[in-house]
């Protein structure tokens, strides 16, 4: 675990100084005073912690182990881990991170609160598992909403006040460094400002290291919260940190705010994980500040990182990525219309507000019946292929054909990179298929007791060649999809070892004529893997086997060419 990174001199500074700034800000929207912009700010993740509120989303140890790597392989400043003595998963986590996380740009953080009231520090439970969790940074919450300090803690604002004063007095004896997240603190500077300034206040004399403003109902506004952020910074040298959730969809912006108002830490987790509505996307805010306002927020060379760490940490917590997550959606730089690719083809800034590449990303072709000639060659010359015009236009006729029929090649690129291939003249001579057959047996159940769902067995065969064997192979499976997967990779995979490495992740089928009953036309996706890419394969037919083929069919011949 590490401590501290080095910071360079023109960095800001901690324990009290306020931060150098890089160049004064002279327009802006808004009625409160604007600071000069810093030269940095640091960045904190909460994913293991607040992130992990999120419903549906649930780390084991060795998950949140996972994702603390990849944050310090994108470079955030600070990891908050978790609650130590909150759960047992979080006990186990700060007793493995101190042994097996090993950190080089980011600096581990335990979360918690302040004393409960009438209890002495010394004797609170909370900062006894903060001081025991051996993370060298504690951040503790503190009520600074009146509403809050008498309906939640029951208890008088002089004693929350103290509760502030004693819990980062007693921290700091520890040698510990303490942040202070002020929860609710925009809801209460509104109603109460004197007390929400006060706990603000106490943390600071006492030796909290940053003052951490939050939105925690996520339901303030840019003005309200640039206003209040300026309000705070002309009456401390502590630094100011943000934290927002986005309830009115506004938590980028409030941080981005925040920081031209003053504040140097910006809290909040990649992808925007978090209860309810999320936190502030740090996906998001760090090109933003870094591409947009010339604000560090990642060591030299780290912002490329952004995209394939979003994406790595959205697979270790198993919730599929939003393609038009801003910066980082794998459909943010993809141009469809004929008009817009050739734009791009001349001059990619046209379409795109920042290089694709600066955060890890890259453009995209996307293509549909929507397509021009310029948009089919654009992306032939991204696969490599030349294709003349004469081939264009028979490709762009076939496009527009399979997709009148229901096909929608801009969400399967494995089956349009085929169709642009076969286009060429290219063969697919893996494996010809003579025929195919599936049975589903529903009957008794297979151990004879009585009541209860019947017994399904679902068997495929599968009769090809390869060059001048043909082959013969039977296999069962949990459906006629996996049952013609498993036959097919029966009859190949000794041919093909490649074919171990390929995966089916995922299988979606549409119907696409809902008044014609169980004969309408269905349409279904295949999504597969090999470890290194994704790709995804299309089938259509009124016969849900045969659209499954098709995409089954192309997924494998895909994951073979790419594989030799």
């Amino acid at each position: 675990m590490s401590t501290e990174p080095d910071r360079s001199p023109e960095s800001h500074s901690h324990g009290g100084a306020r931060h150098t700034h890089a160049h004064g800000h002279t327009s802006h929207a808004h009625d409160f005073s604007v600071p000069e912009l810093p030269t940095s700010v640091d960045i904190f993740d909460t994913i293991l912690r607040d992130g992990s509120q999120q419903e549906g989303l649930s780390l084991t140890v060795d998950d949140k182990l996972r994702v603390a790597e990849q944050l310090d392989h994108l470079g955030v400043t600070f990891i908050e881990g978790g609650w130590p003595g909150a759960n047992p998963k979080d006990v186990e986590f700060f007793a493995r991170a101190a042994k097996e996380l090993q950190l080089h740009t980011a600096t581990l953080v335990a979360f918690g609160s302040t004393r409960r009231p009438g209890v002495r520090p010394e004797d609170d439970a909370v900062l006894s598992n903060l001081i025991a969790a051996g993370a060298p940074v504690a951040c503790i919450v503190a009520k600074a909403w009146d509403r809050h300090v008498a309906e939640a803690l029951r208890t008088s604002l002089d004693e929350a006040v103290a509760m502030v004063r004693d819990s980062v007095q007693y921290l700091r004896a520890h040698d510990l460094r303490v942040f202070l997240d002020a929860e609710h603190f925009f809801d209460g500077y509104r109603r109460n400002p004197d007390f929400a300034l006060s706990v603000l206040a106490v943390a600071e004399e006492a030796g909290a290291e940053a003052l951490v403003l939050c939105d925690t109902n996520g339901g303030s506004l840019p003005d309200d919260v640039g206003q209040a952020v300026a309000d705070v910074r002309e009456r401390t040298n502590t630094q100011l940190g943000i934290h927002c959730h986005n309830d009115a969809g506004c938590a980028v912006a409030n941080s981005l705010v925040a920081v031209q108002a003053g504040v140097t830490q910006v809290q909040g987790c990649v992808n925007g994980y978090g209860e309810r509505a999320g936190n502030t996307d740090l996906s998001a805010i760090i090109p933003n500040l870094s591409l947009k306002l010339n604000i560090r927020t990642l060591p030299p060379g780290r912002m490329e990182r952004l995209t394939p760490v979003a994406h790595h940490i959205a697979e270790v917590v198993n919730i599929a990525p939003n393609p038009q997550q801003p910066y980082v959606g794998n459909s943010v730089f993809a141009h469809k219309g004929g008009l817009h690719a050739s734009a791009v083809a001349r001059s990619a800034d046209l379409y795109e507000h920042v290089e694709p590449n600066s955060i890890g990303n890259g453009t995209r072709v996307v293509v549909s019946e929507m397509a021009g000639r310029s948009t089919l060659a654009m992306k032939a010359a991204e696969l490599g292929l030349e294709l003349d015009g004469e081939v264009l236009g028979r490709v762009l006729d076939e496009l527009k054909r399979l997709e009148h029929e229901g096909y929608h090649f801009e969400v399967a690129d494995g089956s349009l990179e085929l169709l642009l291939r076969r286009a060429t003249g290219w063969l697919a001579d893996y494996f010809t298929v003579e025929s195919f057959r599936v049975i589903t047996d529903h009957g008794e159940r297979e151990d004879g007791a009585p009541g209860g769902p019947p017994g399904v067995t679902t068997e495929a065969t599968v009769k090809l060649h390869v060059g001048t064997e043909r082959i013969v192979a039977t296999a069962e499976g949990n459906g006629p999809v996996n049952a013609l997967d498993a036959a097919l990779r029966a009859a190949i995979g000794s041919k093909y070892p490649v074919l171990s490495t390929i995966h089916l992740t995922d299988y979606r089928v549409r119907v696409l004529d809902t008044g014609k009953g169980t004969g309408a036309i269905t349409r279904v996706l295949v999504d597969t893997t090999d470890g290194e890419r994704t790709w995804t394969t299309i089938g259509v037919s009124e016969n849900i086997i045969e659209a499954s083929w098709q995409a089954l069919y192309d997924s494998v011949v895909f994951g073979l060419l790419h594989g030799d």
